[in-house]
């Protein structure tokens, strides 16, 4: 069913929202929050190979991957944009790029988003604001789109070949109002939420 696809998860951010002396991803819900994503993504039997982003911003995370075998890639740490388009400068064929901080991803969601792998270079999805903020959630990252107001779940599908400058790109977008792919962890309630759930 799946094409040859990498599964690339961004774990390289600073996690500043969460005031906490350990990394976010390796906070516990059931297990470390990374491990949910990267288990998602290696029982959906979608993709060539799983690797994760890290960066000097996080040494634990990259630690903690290397010690389960998991490769990692070294990024600068200079924020999403720029550690993503670094990357997929070395990148060839189609790359499903997750934000390590979805806990409640799984193996279901990610077979349906590879779905809609289409020609187009760049096909982003979103969840609309309504939505988020059903689930008890907030966010500052929005993007209008068929008039509904919309949030990046930090989950795309592109075709690294032909991405050369980010700055060319158009993005497609696909609304899907789905919790799993919705609750992102950014600061102490949505960790608290997320454990009264």
């Amino acid at each position: 069913l799946c094409i040859t696809m990498i599964g690339l998860v961004m774990a390289g951010g600073k996690g500043t929202r969460m005031a906490m002396p350990e990394e976010k991803l390796l906070l516990e819900y059931k297990k470390p929050i990374i491990f949910h994503v990267i288990d998602a993504l290696k029982n959906s039997y979608c993709f060539s190979k799983v690797v994760v982003a890290t960066s000097p911003n996080s040494p634990d995370t990259k630690r903690v991957l290397e010690e389960r075998g998991i490769e990692t890639l070294d990024t600068q740490g200079n924020g999403y944009v720029n550690d993503l388009n670094f990357l997929l400068q070395k990148m060839d064929g189609f790359v499903f790029v997750v934000s390590g901080d979805l806990p409640l991803l799984d193996e279901e969601i990610i077979q349906k988003l590879v779905e809609f792998n289409s020609e187009s270079v760049w096909t982003s999805f979103l969840v609309s604001k309504e939505f988020l903020n059903s689930l008890g959630l907030k966010s500052n990252l929005l993007v209008k789109y068929d008039s509904t107001e919309c949030v990046y779940t930090g989950i795309s599908i592109i075709n690294a070949d032909k991405i050369k400058n980010l700055n060319l790109v158009n993005e497609d977008y696909v609304i899907l109002n789905d919790k799993r792919i919705a609750f992102n962890l950014n600061t102490n309630e949505d960790f608290e939420l997320l454990n009264s759930s």
